[in-house]
């Protein structure tokens, strides 16, 4: 039997990041997937930074953990440092991040990958789309295949009609080496989609024994380091390797001025949106030219190769330019190249164009995940890519579809800011975009998400016993804190050693650890606590979580009811194929708007861009609210 005479339940085309956890998520839900790919050496390849995690996408990779998604154990299996980023403000914005291995976390995926049921590899390149009307069936190959399927994600990342740029030079590709996909873009035109361009870049890679790290800082990973997921079968590095810190120079930006009349990004023949956050140094020196230094961070690509990242150089400025620019920065005056840096243009689709569960609103069982959607970093891919997987998964099986609130994560905040608001650049996930980041934590994403990946089939009983006991351990300790009284003699000495106001009478110890000033270890010695903590097997994790709730259990209530308010909107749905038209009480923008989006609830209508409270209030009304 061929392997293509059957109709598959979800064909996820692309292996990167996002299809990837799209592929592993929906094969765990029972749905039988085929992942194709370019070319299967390269699944889960990190093309750009190795590293995942950082300020908001840390938390993402702990999300996807929570709910049964792969990236959290690959990271942490190939992780050669680990940083909590933060760190010095409150719990809301601490961030974990870890530097990769390269190869090994490639690698790690495929194995896992192979080794999950219900999921098939093909590796060809898809050229075109079948439809049946307004429906997907299927996909064509360069090898001239049709494979059939109930539903298909489009994960294609910068590989639709990709072009890679490096000084005057243009080249067809998705990535160095690899070649651009044609025909997707195509397809999905002709039926309606709205399409665009976007840009982005990647730094040159270096030999790290050309360089000399004695005028460098040295930037170790945390003395005790964490990890990403929350299953207990990986483990905490025990061995780091580090990264280094150097600045560019007013030297430096005089080179790379030199070569801006040959940029792609500044003669004109790059015309898309690059990353705002993530611009490339030439964009750097043009955008802040008073600032005289940037920062330049030397992270290893892995553990035993010579091969350097050089973070914060991101350029498609001519070869000749990119070296002696770059041999002006301290410790790269002996320089050897690997690889230059390149900008790279792609297809992209407006995600207004997408339902909350990832679905086209044009084409029925045709799902979009990814830089498809106009989102860069591999995080923000990874998340939708699951998301993706399930809601597949939950369509071929007639199940309602999978959606997180922007209060239940911040998967739920990036994938409703793209389909409400849509995107001109690049986007990427900050603390700043949750308005409920208190609640939506790195320490609490098992709390807050396993229970849901649970009822979907995708946690298993394994991570869903394990955060029952982390909140009865939890609970269990919170009381503990309330009930136990302690004596100025057992207290005193604490808070003489800080400088603090002492105590004149016995008080709980709640009271006296909900003090900002001090931390949970200050009271590592204290018998009681001590006790306590052995008969019961408290660990670091549960001392955490009691901490937060001491500390900032005010913030996280308050945060709570503005989060009910919300969810109340939420409730208030509109119906499909609304007529706003008829609202003649509203502006002509909310309409339009309004019209073009059709948002699924009061809530959503009333994040769109051009929509006002007034025009909110109009629609309450229509609602009959």
């Amino acid at each position: 039997m061929s392997l293509f005479s059957t109709t598959y339940d979800v064909i996820v085309i692309g292996g990167g990041h996002a299809g990837s956890e799209a592929a592993a998520a929906s094969a765990n839900m029972g749905a039988h997937t085929l992942l194709i790919t370019m070319n299967l050496q390269n699944i889960a390849q990190m093309s750009c930074n190795p590293a995942m995690g950082g300020i908001a996408k840390g938390q993402i990779v702990r999300e996807i953990d929570a709910l049964g998604g792969y990236s959290g154990i690959v990271t942490d299996k190939t992780a050669i440092q680990f940083k909590m980023l933060n760190k010095s403000k409150g719990p809301a914005m601490w961030s974990p991040r870890a530097q990769s291995d390269r190869m090994m976390f490639a690698e790690c995926w495929r194995t896992m990958l192979e080794q999950t049921k219900n999921l098939d590899f093909y590796q060809d390149s898809v050229n075109g789309l079948l439809f049946d009307g307004d429906k997907i069936i299927g996909v064509k190959t360069a090898l001239g295949l049709e494979i059939k399927s109930k539903t298909v994600i489009i994960t294609a990342g910068t590989f639709l009609n990709g072009l890679i740029h490096i000084g005057d030079k243009t080249f067809g590709g998705g990535r160095a080496g690899e070649s651009a996909s044609t025909g997707i873009t195509e397809d999905l035109v002709l039926k309606g989609f709205e399409a665009g361009r976007m840009k982005t870049g990647t730094p040159p890679r270096v030999d790290g024994r050309s360089l000399d790290y004695s005028k460098m800082l040295e930037q170790p990973g945390d003395e005790s380091p964490e990890k990403f997921s929350y299953l207990p079968t990986t483990k905490p590095l025990v061995k780091q390797r580090s990264c280094y810190l150097t600045y560019t120079n007013p030297k430096v930006h005089e080179l790379l001025r030199e070569g801006f009349d040959r940029s792609p990004m500044f003669n004109g023949r790059i015309k898309s949106t690059g990353p705002r956050y993530c611009p490339s140094v030439e964009d750097k020196v043009d955008r802040f030219a008073t600032k005289d230094r940037h920062q330049i961070f030397v992270e290893p690509e892995g553990w035993t190769t010579v091969e350097m990242y050089v973070n914060g150089f991101s350029t498609s400025l001519p070869e000749d330019i990119q070296d002696k620019a770059i041999r002006a920065i301290e410790g790269f005056e002996n320089v050897k190249f690997f690889r230059y840096g390149y900008a790279i243009e792609y297809d992209f689709f407006q995600p207004t164009q997408l339902k909350h569960s990832l679905e086209t609103k044009l084409i029925e069982n045709l799902f979009f995940a990814g830089q498809i959607n106009g989102t860069t970093g591999y995080e923000e891919a990874a998340a939708q890519g699951l998301m993706a997987g399930v809601n597949a998964a939950l369509k071929t099986q007639s199940k309602a579809p999978f959606v997180l609130k922007r209060n239940e994560a911040y998967i739920g905040v990036l994938i409703d800011d793209l389909i409400t608001k849509g995107t001109d650049e690049p986007y990427r996930m900050f603390t700043s975009r949750a308005e409920y980041r208190t609640l939506l934590r790195q320490d609490n994403a098992d709390l807050r998400l396993t229970p849901l990946g649970f009822e979907l089939g995708l946690a298993s009983k394994e991570r869903m016993d394990r955060v029952l006991e982390k909140q009865r351990k939890t609970d269990l300790l919170i009381k503990f804190l309330e009930e136990t009284s302690v004596t100025e003699a057992e207290i005193n000495p604490i808070l003489e050693a800080k400088n603090l106001d002492l105590i004149n009478q016995s008080l709980k110890l709640f009271k006296v650890a909900a003090r900002p000033q001090l931390d949970f270890k200050d009271f590592k010695d204290l018998e009681k606590l001590k006790v306590f903590i052995a008969g019961n097997d408290i660990d670091w994790e549960i001392i955490e979580q009691a901490e937060i709730h001491l500390k900032y259990s005010g913030y996280i209530e308050k945060e709570k009811n503005n989060a009910d308010k919300l969810n109340r909107l939420e409730n208030v749905t509109i119906p499909a194929n609304f007529n706003y038209q008829k609202l003649q009480s509203i502006s002509f923008e909310a309409r339009e708007k309004l019209t073009k989006i059709q948002p699924t609830s009061i809530s959503q209508a009333s994040r769109i861009s051009g929509v006002s409270p007034s025009d909110i209030s109009v629609l309450l009304v229509y609602m009959g609210r």
